[in-house]
């Protein structure tokens, strides 16, 4: 169970990535290594791991299991662990929820069925009745995935405030709706409700932006190499230190540039390579269906770490 009974997901979460040996196997020392380095960050509120940052797509239940037992073994004694639920089926993810809740995760973090993307949004009873069915297999708190609605795995604003008044336990959404007009109305909408349900941004490419808008947080895969810059910009934009702010960010940009370039698809792999060139983890080998970036977009990475002064043990080390 939970060491975090009263959690509340909020402030700087960031995305674990799952280092992976030469044979594609978990690599566990490596894996302990970095969430020591993530965690370490004063600042951080909680680690996600389960996600698309740790390619959850090509990890087994039993393997998102030992991710999960291992987190909790390495950081759980002082760090909250929200645990991805990754499921086509609401079955299997009530599943993944009722063993995130026994590992001891403390939140979950509920990704949209892929089916969803055939067309729900004249229909927010088949969200309220996935999301129930969760709801009713744990007490854990959830965070809602929101992706964009061109997609058609995004949630319409009616149904994201159906959902929350129907399940109690969603306390935030993880908004990557990837649409400022839309992304304000839900910190606005959602933030003001009687039960308020926290905004966390995953715009990570225009986080600057994102956070000055008024989100209660953010939950970004690039945390995982820059948690510590993700920390000092949320601090700063919580404090009103718009000059400190925008320098940070002129840090944190060209970091962004190379991570959310186009094919986005690549985004977590070109993060595993800023790993790889700082020495924080022995190899940046990825699973299929996702493969090695290009030599152009590794050595953007390389650039974009030197010009963000990131080094093995941080950016402000």
């Amino acid at each position: 169970m939970s060491k975090y009974p009263d959690f509340v997901p909020r402030g700087v979460i960031p995305a674990c990535l799952l280092p992976f040996k030469e044979d594609l196997s978990i690599d566990e020392a490596a894996y302990r290594s970095h969430l020591r380095d993530v965690a370490r960050v004063d600042g951080v509120d909680a680690i996600t791991v389960n996600a698309h940052s740790t390619e959850v797509n090509a990890c087994s239940f039993e393997e998102q299991r030992r991710v999960l037992d291992v987190t909790l073994d390495e950081i759980g004694d002082r760090t909250p662990v929200i645990a991805g639920v990754y499921a086509d089926g609401s079955f299997e993810a009530a599943r993944i929820a009722r063993m995130a809740e026994r590992g001891g995760a403390s939140c979950l973090l509920v990704f949209p069925p892929g089916p969803f993307a055939l067309g729900t949004h004249g229909r927010p009873e088949i969200a309220v009745t996935h999301f129930k069915t969760i709801a009713d297999a744990t007490d854990l708190p959830m965070i809602c995935f929101q992706y964009p609605l061109a997609g058609g795995l995004g949630y319409p604003l009616d149904t994201l405030l159906a959902l929350v008044e129907a399940v109690p336990s969603i306390r935030a959404i993880k908004d990557w709706c990837n649409n400022v007009p839309q992304h304000e109305r839900h910190i606005r909408v959602l933030q003001s409700l009687p039960r308020p349900v926290n905004v966390l941004t995953t715009h990570s490419a225009w986080l600057f932006g994102s956070l000055a808008l008024g989100c209660n947080g953010l939950l970004s895969g690039s945390g995982s190499v820059i948690a510590d810059l993700h920390v000092a910009l949320w601090r700063a934009v919580r404090a009103g230190d718009l000059a400190l702010a925008r320098r940070l960010n002129d840090r944190i940009a060209p970091l962004a540039a190379a991570f959310y370039a186009d094919p986005f698809i690549d985004m977590h792999n070109r993060m595993k390579q800023a790993l790889y060139a700082l020495g924080r983890i022995p190899c940046p080998a990825v699973r299929p269906p996702l493969v090695t970036p290009r030599p152009a977009d590794i050595e953007a990475v390389r650039r974009a770490l030197e010009a963000a002064g990131v080094t093995r043990a941080g950016a402000f080390a």
